[in-house]
């Protein structure tokens, strides 16, 4: 399976994303995903249009991309974390 390049997106690209990018990391090293995880901020997100597979947002974001984009707010309250992370590997293992 090809490497896939994940956008990992918070407001600022500092705090909430980093939680979100530990997350997946290890999501992916457990499923034997090859992934390369770009932390950026929500309004840096244009610049990848043409090199994403994937954005997982704790951000807000109103604007349709070629790739899935999945809310990942979830990791920071704790409701419904493991359904997001199911959405997040069925995006990654296709």
């Amino acid at each position: 399976m090809a490497k896939k390049q994940v956008l990992v997106a918070c407001g600022a690209g500092i705090a909430t994303s980093t939680v979100v990018n530990g997350a997946i990391e290890e999501m992916a090293k457990e499923n034997n995903l090859s992934v390369d995880l770009v932390q950026i901020k929500i309004s840096e997100v244009g610049g990848y249009v043409d090199t994403a597979d994937l954005l997982v947002t704790t951000a807000m974001t109103q604007k349709d991309y070629p790739f899935p984009v999945i809310n990942a707010r979830s990791f920071l309250t704790g409701i419904g974390t493991e359904d997001t992370k199911k959405e997040i590997l069925t995006a990654l293992q296709k």
